[in-house]
Formats: C-alpha cells, sequence, structure tokens
C-alpha cells in the first residue's frame, strides 16, 4: 500500500494491515502514534530519556499484539495511552526515592532565543507543578489538557468512571494553578 494513501486510513486499519504483513502500515502508524505516547510519557515522569524508553516498550508491545487485535473492542490509541500509563506507573513506583530537582527537563523546541527561554521556563515550571500532583491527577490532566482526549477515552485508559475523571481534572487543576500562583511575573506573563 503506498505510504501517500495512508493518512486518511484508521489506526484500526493499519495495526490490521501490519498484521498481514504491511510494512507501510507500521511505519505509518509509529510515526502517527509515537509523537503521542513520547509526549505523554515525558509529561508523567519528567525525564525524557525513561520517556523514550516507555515509548519504544509501548510500541513495542502494540506490534506484538496486532496478530490479536480484537476490531471494535478499544481504540488503538485508549489501548496504547493505558499501556502507556502503566508502563510510566511501575517506572514512577520504582524510582520514588529520586528527588524531583534530579530530574531532567523535556527539551522545548521553540524558535527564537528570548521566545525559546520564556516557553522553557514556562514549561519547566508546569512541569514541576505537574509532578508535584498525585500520580492519578497529574495522569488526567495530561491526558485531558495537554494530549487533548476527551473525558469517556481517558476513562477507560484510567479504567475509572467519566466521573473520576472530571473529579480528577478539576482537583489538578486547582492544584496547578495554586503551585502556579505568584509565578506570573516570573514567567513573563502580562496582566491583560
Amino acid at each position: 500500500m503506498p505510504l501517500d494513501t495512508l493518512p486518511d486510513v484508521t489506526d484500526e486499519a493499519l495495526l490490521i494491515l501490519y498484521a498481514n504483513g504491511d510494512r507501510a502500515a507500521a511505519r505509518a502508524l509509529t510515526l502517527r502514534l509515537t509523537p503521542r505516547v513520547l509526549g505523554f510519557a515525558a509529561r508523567m515522569l519528567s525525564d525524557r530519556a525513561e520517556a523514550e524508553d516507555v515509548t519504544q516498550e509501548a510500541m513495542l508491545r502494540l506490534w506484538r499484539i496486532a496478530a490479536e487485535w480484537r476490531q471494535g473492542e478499544a481504540k488503538v490509541t485508549t489501548w496504547l495511552y493505558r499501556v502507556t500509563s502503566n508502563l510510566c506507573t511501575d517506572r514512577l513506583r520504582r524510582r520514588r526515592g529520586i528527588a524531583l530537582d534530579d530530574a531532567p527537563d523535556v527539551a522545548d523546541a521553540a524558535p527564537g532565543v528570548e521566545a525559546s527561554l520564556i516557553e522553557g521556563q514556562r514549561m519547566r515550571a508546569l512541569d514541576d507543578a505537574l509532578a508535584l500532583l498525585p500520580e492519578r491527577q497529574r495522569q488526567a490532566v495530561v491526558l485531558r489538557h495537554i494530549e487533548g482526549l476527551p473525558n469517556p477515552e481517558i476513562a477507560r485508559i484510567m479504567e475509572i468512571g467519566v466521573e473520576a475523571v472530571e473529579s480528577l481534572t478539576a482537583r489538578g487543576k486547582r492544584a496547578l494553578a495554586a503551585l502556579l500562583a505568584g509565578q506570573r511575573d516570573v514567567l513573563s506573563y502580562e496582566d491583560g
């Protein structure tokens, strides 16, 4: 199948094509999903190298289950976020003794030196604040407000009800606001 026809193909169809031996489908699905999984893992772990490892493991697990994929049971992205979430949780539990200050920052690719510095400072502040949230709140906030997933999909990923997602997200946003309060000047935000 030519690569230029794959953007219109669903994730599930690409996974099934891969299971049937179509390497172009695997490449297209990898290019489509890897950045999203990596971004989610990086925000959960606050460590780019660990996030890359988690992303690689999650994608390998996707390829391993491709032949057994049961159509219509779940979205590929829901399954993949769930696996990524579990892998991140496992890593976070293993490294509980590591100080937050020892975790490297996620690199920022914004153009322009001043804009890059300001955006980097903002992202570090957000990442630092996210790292202080309880794990489930951080997971809900990242999936909803950074990954842009709808609450029902987040509920499936986190294996909780939609109301619980809404509660976790609301509490997480309030906690972030409190953690970031008073940093408007430092983060170069102006009133108005």
